[in-house]
């Protein structure tokens, strides 16, 4: 058994060493014919989006702006649809520290705009609105 491992690791290192030496160079080289980035055209490198990034986030931040001004001027009734990103812990409020009703069961006051609204948790329904 001592032999056939020993056979098998000289051979192994052999076949290592002998693709080492067949590799090909690796520094640039004018004979080499391999792929050189300088070689290739300049519209073909890749974009450099590091010149954009101010212009990118310029967008995103008035693309937030204009979708939270929507928000802001959403009209609330009764038997709409409470829309998912109000439904977070964040806009969850306690009606015994707002003097507001006490909900009955899965109902729940959430606070939006200034004003506070009454949800069925179960189908997100508007059951209630009160501003202050």
């Amino acid at each position: 058994m001592k032999k056939i491992l020993t056979v098998l690791a000289i051979s192994f290192s052999a076949l290592m060493a002998s693709s080492v030496s067949l590799a090909g160079p690796h520094e640039k080289n004018n004979n080499y014919r391999g792929w050189d980035q300088s070689d290739q055209p300049k519209f073909s490198r890749g974009r450099d989006f590091r010149e954009d990034d101010d212009d990118m986030q310029d967008k995103r931040r008035m693309r937030e702006e204009r979708g939270f001004k929507r928000l802001q001027q959403h009209k609330w009734q009764p038997g709409y649809v409470m829309p998912q990103h109000y439904r977070g812990d964040g806009y969850k409020v306690d009606y015994k520290n707002h003097d507001l009703p006490k909900p009955s069961r899965n109902q729940q006051w959430y606070k939006i705009n200034n004003d506070y609204i009454l949800v069925d948790t179960d189908s997100n329904n508007i059951l209630r609105i009160q501003g202050f």
